[in-house]
């Protein structure tokens, strides 16, 4: 076979592979991909306005009267959708079935545990308006994979004034309950100012989804650090090859019990790469070795982060 018909046969494989992972990916219903789950209606019932829920349910009205869902949904600001206008029907559905039998759940859209609807079908209310700008990429993202409901952190009916409603006091709260390993993190004599309310998991974190790993907001670990750290920015004359990959290479992003939140203590980390080069590969436990005194690279490579002198190619200066 000539080279041209291998490489039409290459470019033919290729084409059919993705041909069927598309096909694969468009088949599914879990709401991952595409728009393949709707928001669930209920059959036979019309529109009756949110006033005639006020009937049974005033004391509902009166709970989330000054949230921000309870502000747009009840005409008291500006509705941005013909959707939004039918105020509770809006999310619960048509109400006319469920008036005319209010004990039967198959009436009305619930949310949470005890919904009959799926997970991904109570997600799909909230996406009726809530798609753009950080919720761009929650289909796919690690916590729609989980089946994790919106309801599971955010309460629509949470009187607080809080931008995003959350159903705990705070963050750290809400995201530990399930991250254990993280609030054990933060516990450390060295860690990220998380208790102090400094910072929160959404200053690093976009919890709906993100195109990069660990739901990172910026395109890259490195670029979410600098927010904060600019002067590890660069460019450098001399470069770090392990810190412009990535600063998780030394550093671990919630809390270690080791100085600047090392993941092991200098010099063994140093070592880790530099295991022969200039300097033995032991960690310095000779007595008569005079770098016993600092053990730690860094006292002598102090701009181990990149430097910009000429003659800091060892970082030195």
């Amino acid at each position: 076979m000539s080279k041209i018909s291998w490489v039409a046969f290459g470019v033919l494989g290729c084409v059919a592979v993705s041909v069927g992972l598309v096909s694969c990916l468009g088949s599914r219903t879990s709401g991952t991909y595409g728009d393949t789950v709707k928001p669930p209606t209920i059959e036979g019932a019309v529109y009756v306005g949110w006033e005639a829920c006020l009937m049974c349910h005033e004391d509902q009205a009166k709970k989330m009267e000054h949230s921000r869902h309870g502000k747009i949904l009840q005409g008291k600001e500006v509705s941005r959708t013909a959707l939004q206008r039918k105020g509770c029907e809006a999310c619960h559905g048509p109400g006319s079935k469920h008036i005319e039998d209010p004990l039967d759940p198959a009436n009305n859209i619930r949310f949470g545990p005890s919904a009959l609807q799926s997970v991904a079908s109570q997600n799909a209310v909230c996406q009726q308006c809530h798609r753009g700008g950080k919720h761009l990429f929650w289909q796919g993202s690690q916590h729609e994979m989980r089946d994790l409901a919106c309801v599971t952190c955010h309460s629509t009916k949470n009187p607080k004034s809080l931008r995003a409603q959350l159903k705990t006091k705070n963050e750290l709260e809400l995201c530990t309950q399930c991250h254990a390993i993280k609030k054990a993190s933060i516990q450390h004599w060295s860690r990220m100012p998380v208790k102090e309310g400094k910072v929160q998991c959404s200053s690093c974190h976009n919890v709906h989804g993100s195109v990069t790993d660990y739901l990172i907001s910026d395109n890259s670990v490195n670029e979410n650090c600098y927010r904060c750290h600019t002067e590890k920015r660069g460019p450098f004359l001399w470069e770090h090859a392990p810190v412009r990959e990535s600063c998780l290479n030394c550093h671990d992003a919630h809390g270690s019990n080791n100085v600047s939140m090392l993941r092991i203590r200098a010099p063994r980390l140093c070592q880790q790469c530099h295991n022969a080069s200039r300097h033995p590969s032991t960690a310095f436990s000779n007595l008569a070795d005079r770098r016993v005194l600092g053990r730690g690279c860094v006292v002598c490579h102090q701009n181990i982060h990149g430097s910009n002198h000429p003659s800091g190619f060892a970082f030195t200066r």
